[in-house]
């Protein structure tokens, strides 16, 4: 009889899930009304960015095809990913709010249709715009990213002079260490270079040092001058000198100051494999890296939390209508904002992990929209 019983829940549940009517009437009424506001949000944008940056343009006398399509044709899925959770959750707040005034909401629910039930087309919605962020960010946008950021070397940043770069130390393979007291990229020189390998109890078992090392940019080699090699084994103390030897070296003279922006250029497995690279170098640098790793998974997630907790909170019919529910939605947009940069900001300054640091500010939205959840018309 239980068996019986559980067998009827269970079917009465599967059925709960078929495809209705009012499924497809809100995912149409999503992801039109999503596209919708992207498509009025970039128009703006791109409105606003060409009259910032016209001047430079037509100084630089830069070509309207590389404008259109070598800049605006990638600034625009950059721009679009890069906002798309909060696009998702302003437009789920418009036209729920919209469906709750016209008490749609109410009718719904009358039906027989419960409150969980009603999310699934939502949820839906969400998962096939988080489905695209991913892709968008992790293997087309890189690509993108690399042509507009070339074209804005070109005709808009101003290139500043290329100064020597200080004192860099850094991990090259496993117990080899890499300094160089100073490196000018125009010349593509240092000065005072040395190369130090250790054991695996710390104690040093030989050392390169030169006053002038030089990048072969043919060759993808370092070049040591007017060497001096010092090599330990045990009691014994043995120098060799020398004009000149290259070296492979798995650091190149671009890794010594990479521009913020050049991690955009990545796809996740370059990302991956750099990440990697830089763990065995030693780098500072790595902090902007793994943010931007972790970034790539929670901006898609992001778009549920945002998308629960825009549905719960303008589900309810509220006395100041649509325009209520849009400040409120506003509001917590920008607090969101405000939040992911805080958390990034603070692990970059501080002690902070970046896998926390992107995934903190999905988790206090998560406990917003249980709580709202709660409170939501059933």
């Amino acid at each position: 009889m239980e068996r019986q019983n559980d067998k009827k829940g269970l079917g009465k549940n599967l059925r709960s899930l078929k495809p209705k009517i009012i499924d497809f009437y809100i995912i149409r009424k999503f992801l039109g009304t999503f596209l919708f506001c992207l498509a009025l949000i970039l128009t703006i944008a791109v409105v606003f960015d060409l009259s910032e940056k016209l001047d430079n343009f037509m100084e630089k006398e830069a070509p309207w095809q590389a404008v259109v399509f070598d800049y605006y044709l990638n600034f625009i899925p950059y721009f679009a990913t890069l906002f798309a959770p909060l696009f998702v959750f302003i437009t789920v707040i418009f036209f729920t709010s919209r469906m709750a005034v016209n008490t749609e909401i109410i009718a719904i629910l009358n039906s027989g249709m419960s409150f969980r039930r009603m999310m699934w087309p939502y949820f839906l919605s969400s998962l096939v715009i988080a489905v695209v962020i991913f892709y968008l960010t992790n293997f087309m946008i890189p690509h993108a990213n690399l042509i507009r950021l070339d074209f804005e070397d070109k005709y808009y940043r101003p290139r500043g002079r290329r100064l020597n770069i200080e004192n860099v130390h850094r991990q090259v393979y496993p117990n080899v260490y890499v300094y160089i007291e100073s490196y000018s990229p125009i010349y593509m020189r240092g000065r005072n270079f040395t190369i130090e390998k250790f054991d695996e109890d710390g104690k040093l078992v030989s050392k390169i040092s030169a006053p002038t090392v030089t990048w072969d940019s043919v060759s993808n080699k370092w070049s040591v001058l007017n060497y001096t090699l010092r090599e330990i084994n045990g009691m014994e103390d043995v120098v060799t000198k020398g004009t000149s030897i290259d070296t492979t070296l798995i650091i190149r003279p671009e890794d010594f100051s990479r521009d913020p922006s050049f991690v955009g250029t990545m796809t996740y497995k370059e990302l991956d494999e750099y990440i990697d690279l830089l763990k065995l170098q030693g780098s500072e640098e790595i902090k902007v890296f793994l943010i931007e790793k972790h970034r790539r998974f929670a901006s898609p997630f992001a778009v549920f939390i945002l998308t629960l907790i825009g549905v719960t909170l303008s589900s309810r019919k509220v006395r100041g209508g649509i325009g209520m529910n849009i400040g409120i939605g506003l509001a917590l947009s920008f607090s969101y904002i405000f939040f992911q940069q805080f958390a990034s900001q603070f692990s970059l300054k501080g002690n902070l992990s970046p896998l926390l640091a992107e995934w903190i500010p999905n988790m206090i939205y998560m406990v917003i929209g249980v709580v709202l959840y709660k409170l939501a018309p059933k």
